[in-house]
């Protein structure tokens, strides 16, 4: 068993990666609301807790650590790769960052950041003109902000899956999908019969698969 130094206790990397996603998502998102800030607190919180253990303490590993010593011996788990416990589960022994659980984190991660710009663009846009976002990534989906979001942390719990985060997840989901249907009640009185034809033609969070790859026989 290797004796490397623990790769944990960096808690300004927990502080510094934190305000790096936290602020790039309020830059997007500039909550208004009290709903708007819920949002983008409970978006925070999962990120303090992800960063906190891949940089700060490693709980989860902690907690695990019986289980995971009598399964995987030869693991290091204090050696800051082996955090990356899908790929130590699945017998990933290379450099855990090219292993396939980081890749695919890695492109919800950048997927869903630029989902994220890309939406708000086009809803600002909206708003400042006071019309219905039907553009952009709204002409496939109602709620693509939402989806952003969950792309995200979607890839970080890929990434580096904890105790909380995991219990933390779904939770968020179900947030954002009441926040998603409080926002569509207030819109509809707002646009009326235009939401409405809106609504029908264009789905809530994931888009048609005919639309992403077209429709068969050019229908």
């Amino acid at each position: 068993m290797s004796t490397e130094p623990s790769a944990y206790g960096f808690w300004s990397l927990v502080i510094i990666n934190s305000l790096v996603f936290i602020i790039f998502a309020f830059s997007f998102t500039r909550p208004q609301t009290v709903r708007d800030w819920r949002s983008l607190g409970a978006f925070s919180a999962f990120l303090v807790a992800l960063f906190s253990e891949m940089y700060g303490f490693p709980l989860t590993i902690y907690l695990l650590s019986g289980w995971l010593q009598s399964r995987y011996p030869e693991v290091d788990f204090l050696a800051h790769d082996a955090g990356h416990l899908l790929e130590v589960l699945f017998g990933w022994r290379a450099n855990p960052h090219f292993g396939p659980f980081h890749v695919v984190s890695t492109v919800f991660i950048f997927g869903g950041a630029l989902l994220l710009a890309s939406a708000w663009r086009v809803l600002y846009a909206a708003q400042r003109d006071r019309r219905l976002a039907t553009t952009g990534p709204y002409a496939r989906l109602r709620h693509p902000q939402y989806l952003a979001f969950v792309m995200i942390l979607s890839g970080f719990l890929l990434q580096w899956p904890t105790l909380l985060t995991v219990l933390m997840f779904p939770v968020l989901v179900c947030m954002y999908a009441r926040l998603a249907r409080r926002e569509e009640r207030e819109v509809a009185a707002a646009f009326g019969d235009e939401y409405v034809r809106y609504a029908r033609r264009v789905p809530a969070f994931l888009p048609r698969l005919d639309e992403l790859f077209g429709r068969s026989g050019g229908a």
